[in-house]
């Protein structure tokens, strides 16, 4: 049997692994757009990991930082609060490393993420009544901490308070300086747990990149201040009630930035149409945001956006019409909005534009 190092894996693309969890990392870059000045924006495209998301990163790093420090023992049981891809980046990994993990959950969650931690052996254990869609954060956690507590083989890895959350990214800020072949002069990333965006920034800088660092939250979150409310934005944002984690560091942030559902999901849906590239809806809210951003950086800056994970797992939500309809989302203007913004930044255009978002909801 081929033995396994717990050390991160990286440039594994092209060659024959062992364990799935091998497969993180090496994601690619893809310039969306160039200005005319000379700013390349480029996507980080974590959809390439396996479970189709960032996540995974994090999720096998609280894992081996938990067996390393004695937290969890052979045979143990992972417990943890997720939305959806924390969980399957851990059911991964506890299927790899022969752990029981149970998810506590909200019907929040994208249902096909829920379904493929079932398919992989999780436990889902719901706090919230068949029906009821809000987020219910602090339930989940306070509820994951207290089984864990009750029992004896228990490990609650809680990813917003965990350092080893922002650590599992250390890999990925090399990556971009690797990929990019250029200083990575801005961020303009998604803020959930914190640990991708702040977990990168923090080694860029000690890699000695000056890079600005601009958070996205959706509206209605409240880790940049402000009023807090409902959202439908998946995985991403502190909703009123919850306690900022840790992984969220002010003092590596230059702007924070918030974008409504509507601009967010209006972004995945019209990027979708226009090339092809289905992102998830908190990657939506980064974009959006990247291109009311991008005219005010340095020229001949390098910009780049991690997306969080793919749009395939919102089929059911995001790109699913009806669904957006009964929730208020549907906003065929604001798509034509968006589209006319990818075009003010050079975003290469099919013809399935905006000529199709005028023909679909005619």
């Amino acid at each position: 049997m081929t033995a396994h190092s717990d050390e991160p894996v990286t440039g594994t693309r092209g060659r024959v692994v062992s364990r799935v969890s091998d497969l993180i990392g090496s994601t690619p870059l893809l310039q969306l757009c160039a200005l005319g000045n000379g700013t390349r924006y480029l996507l980080k495209l974590e959809q390439f990991n396996p479970t189709g998301s960032m996540k995974m990163r994090m999720a096998r790093q609280m894992v081996i930082d938990a067996e390393t420090s004695g937290q969890l023992r052979p045979g143990g049981h992972i417990i943890e609060s997720t939305s959806g891809n924390t969980g399957l980046g851990l059911a991964v990994v506890a299927a790899e490393r022969g752990y029981r993990f149970t998810a506590v959950v909200d019907n929040h969650a994208a249902a096909e993420k829920l379904r493929s931690m079932r398919a992989m052996g999780t436990n889902l254990h719901f706090v919230t009544e068949d029906g009821v869609t809000e987020l219910a954060t602090s339930a989940r956690e306070d509820l994951a901490e207290q089984m864990a507590a009750d029992d004896p083989d228990g490990w609650f890895p809680e990813q917003h308070n965990n350092p080893s959350n922002s650590a599992g990214y250390r890999a990925l800020a090399q990556e971009l300086i690797d990929d990019a072949a250029s200083p990575i002069d801005a961020m303009i990333c998604a803020v959930g747990t914190g640990g991708s965006l702040f977990g990168t920034a923090r080694e860029l800088r000690r890699l000695g990149q000056n890079t600005t660092v601009i958070g996205v939250e959706p509206v209605g979150s409240i880790a940049f201040g402000g009023p807090g409310g409902p959202y439908h934005q998946s995985g991403t944002g502190t909703p009123p009630g919850a306690t900022i984690g840790t992984a969220v560091d002010y003092n590596l942030l230059d702007q924070g930035v918030k974008v409504s559902d509507v601009d967010a999901f209006a972004t995945s849906r019209a990027l979708a149409r226009r090339g092809g590239l289905m992102v998830g809806g908190s990657s939506g809210g980064a974009i959006f945001a990247a291109l009311d951003i991008l005219p005010s950086l340095p020229a001949n800056s390098t910009v780049v956006t991690i997306i969080c994970d793919g749009g395939e797992k919102y089929l059911d939500t995001v790109f699913d019409d009806d669904w957006m309809m009964r929730h208020g989302l549907l906003d065929p203007a604001a798509e034509l909005h968006v589209d006319a913004k990818f075009d003010a930044a050079g975003v290469p255009r099919s013809r399935s534009g905006a000529e199709q978002i005028v023909a679909e909801y005619a």
